[in-house]
């Protein structure tokens, strides 16, 4: 059994969007292990986009992301979970996403791109320890 974290980000929130990204992941046959709708605080942001801090859009992210609520999930399903999820929501940049992905059909900006999912199994448990502490 693999998992992955996933958030709709606040652009999803705000856009009523939620509700589809789910129908998305769970009519591929994966499950939602836990879910929560908050409000992100900033350290946590920090720590999570801990890898871009020294990039030039580390503050962009990390102020968007905090802004208002966003659905954490854990989503379960087989060994690559993360990478399912990961096809599912397409490209970054939804210009290039293809049709038929989360961003594809539904983003239009690259800074506010919906979704986020783990980039791979260690991100993934990594993730799911900073917004889900006691999950096991």
């Amino acid at each position: 059994m693999g998992r992955t974290l996933v958030i709709c980000k606040p652009d999803s929130v705000e856009r009523g969007l939620v509700g589809e990204i789910v129908t998305r992941i769970e009519r591929k046959g994966l499950r939602i292990a836990a879910a929560e709708l908050r409000t992100i605080e900033r350290p946590l942001a920090e720590r999570h986009y801990e890898e871009h801090r020294d990039k030039p859009f580390f503050e962009a992210l990390v102020s968007f992301i905090t802004r208002a609520p966003a659905l954490l999930l854990v989503v379960e399903g087989p060994e690559d979970t993360w990478r399912i999820v990961r096809t599912l929501m397409g490209p970054t940049d939804p210009s290039t996403a293809p049709p038929g992905t989360i961003r594809g059909d539904l983003a239009t900006e690259t800074t506010e791109n919906l979704i986020h999912g783990s980039d791979g199994p260690e991100s993934a448990e990594r993730e799911i320890a900073l917004f889900f502490p006691g999950l096991r």
